[in-house]
């Protein structure tokens, strides 16, 4: 009997303790014992021992009957009684965008302008000829009261190279006034479809920030990323995120062409084919926004055509709306003080209806980027307009971001299965916080993540980072959507604590949650015989910590499909 083939007739004959009988002995390569191992499984939520066999879990129980798996060529690894948990999953990724913030001129360590100054002074000292210097990483927060920076800033660095900065969030450019100069914006420019130039009220002059689709006006100035950029971005994101103890994301918001092909999809399928995919990974197909529902055939097509390369696609990402601080963000109401500014849908309601409606039954997920209430609520339009056509499919649609949530949608998420996914650790951002609230008022500003009021309600949580806008530790995640404040700090002040979670269902909402909406759950997600063998072993035990300590626990080992991908067992026996 090949070992393939006992892994799968041990999985098939196990009971709930994880004890199994065949008639030919059955031998784990591994085991994990004298651990306390919370499964994620509701019928058996805790254990004492795991067997893995050919980068699967073959047996769930307790000490004594998972050693009955023991042999003379296994290896038994004794963690003391540490925590082992399902290694964590990510609902919202952007890789390439995430790895290029970090080589192509990064300001994420600026916390002033004039560091992003001094930064961006030092990329074009290094960067020869006259082409245009790009980089990202700006926070919206140092430009208060909207978020939008202004040129005069950028030319103070230069005014003979074109300055292209992308915002930490992905929906701003700032630029100096060579870039506009190249670029051909001026005042008399119309804003595109989707899209606003930001302006002088006095003179109408460009400042030099773009939003949105506007952002399209100057991409063409960005040197593309060469192939070998495309997948050494997924490399850096596995490697990061497995030392988070991460080992399943989805990659939010891919690009394709008219025939289907994809640079980001065929980089996955090279580093898969190489062996070095340490996670599983599902593919969000972008919509374009600019297209209507002609692009469906398209999708599809680029749809079949990765997974036929072994690459799960069965998610279509939609941009509902833009942010708040910058009023682009679709809202119920007008902004505070605003007169009847509310925002813009990126995608006319009725054909976000239709898209949703027809990606449902085609079987496809439809992900939602909804911040304000009203694109919040549109996007539960569509969501319900699709279950009413196409009645109850297994689909697993999920918005995402929901900076406010009205409190008559909240309820809906449960009553349409519809997953709500935060970014937990979003709540300790005080300072984009204040720009939010100064945007909506102080009555919106009490629907702000309302996590813990979805759940109350029947709904369920998917936790995503969005990395690299936010940090993808998932303890800080967990911590801080338990607490709803900064990491670590038991005197901050919490935003709306009441929306706080348990810890159970932080854990899950990063966990089997997020495999659900990945289309993973039958992998991975939970600690059960016949999933992958992903899984993390902590250094502390998070159950029987302070709620601010659990940001401070570390993963010593992290495995995907049996196999050490972060730590080694010497971290994890000491």
């Amino acid at each position: 009997m090949s070992k393939a083939v006992a892994s799968a007739t041990l999985v098939a004959l196990l009971s709930l303790s994880g004890a199994a009988h065949a008639k030919d002995r059955v031998e784990a390569d591994l085991i994990l014992t004298n651990a306390r191992v919370y499964t994620v499984e509701e019928k058996q939520p805790w254990a004492e021992a795991v067997a893995i066999l050919d980068g699967k879990i073959v047996a769930v129980g307790t000490a004594a009957s998972v050693s009955k798996l023991r042999g003379a060529a296994t290896r038994t690894v004794d963690v003391g009684g540490k925590l082992v948990l399902p290694a964590f999953g990510d609902a919202h990724v952007h890789p390439l965008f995430g790895a290029l913030s970090r080589t192509r001129c990064p300001l994420q360590d600026g916390k002033t302008i004039a560091d992003y100054q001094a930064l961006i002074a030092k990329c074009v000292a290094a960067a020869p000829g006259d082409g245009a210097v790009y980089g990202i990483g700006w926070s919206d927060a140092l430009f208060p009261p909207s978020g939008i920076p202004r040129k005069e800033l950028l030319d103070a660095v230069s005014t003979t190279r074109p300055l292209i900065f992308e915002s930490t969030g992905g929906h701003t450019y700032w630029l100096n006034s060579k870039a506009l100069e190249v670029a051909k914006i001026t005042r008399d420019t119309s804003d595109p479809a989707n899209g606003t130039i930001d302006r002088d009220p006095a003179t109408g002059e460009p400042v030099g920030s773009l939003q949105e689709a506007a952002m399209d006006l100057v991409k063409h100035m960005i040197p593309p990323p060469s192939a070998t950029e495309v997948q050494n971005s997924i490399l850096y994101v596995a490697d990061h995120f497995n030392s988070l103890g991460i080992t399943s994301w989805n990659d939010a918001g891919v690009e394709y062409g008219a025939d289907g092909g994809s640079a980001m999809v065929d980089a996955y399928k090279a580093v898969l084919d190489a062996g070095k995919l340490t996670s599983h990974v599902a593919v969000s197909l972008k919509w374009k926004n600019e297209e209507g529902m002609e692009q469906l055939p398209g999708l599809l097509k680029a749809a079949e055509r990765a997974n036929a390369l072994g690459i799960s696609t069965h998610t279509v990402k939609f941009y509902v709306d833009g942010v708040i601080p910058q009023k682009t963000a679709f809202m119920l109401a007008p902004y505070e003080n605003s007169g009847d500014e509310r925002g813009t849908p990126q995608i006319a309601p009725e054909v976000l209806k239709q898209a949703v409606t027809a990606v449902d039954g085609k079987g496809m997920h439809a992900f939602l980027h909804a911040i304000g209430d009203g694109g919040v609520h549109i996007s539960l339009d569509a969501i319900e307009a699709a279950r009413t056509a196409n009645g109850a499919k297994p689909t697993h649609h999920m918005i995402t971001h929901m900076n406010v949530v009205d409190p008559g949608d909240q309820p809906r998420f449960g009553k349409l299965a519809t997953f709500a996914q935060f970014q937990p650790t979003w709540a300790s951002w005080y300072d984009y916080m204040d720009l939010t609230v100064a945007a909506i008022g102080p009555k919106r500003a009490t629907y702000i993540y309302p996590a813990g009021s979805i759940v109350r309600a029947g709904g369920k949580l998917a936790y995503g980072a969005d990395w690299p806008v936010g940090g993808a530790n998932p303890l800080e995640g967990i911590e801080v959507a338990m607490t709803r404040r900064t990491a670590g700090d038991p005197n901050a002040k919490p935003l709306l604590p009441d929306e706080g979670v348990s810890l159970k269902d932080a854990i899950a909402s990063h966990t089997i949650n997020v495999a659900y909406v990945n289309g993973f759950d039958d992998v991975t997600g939970s600690i059960k015989a016949g999933k992958s063998a992903d899984l993390v072993i902590l250094d502390k035990d998070i159950f029987k910590l302070p709620v601010y300590e659990i940001s401070k626990t570390k993963v010593l080992v992290t495995l995907f499909e049996g196999k050490p991908v972060f730590g080694d067992w010497d971290a994890a026996t000491k």
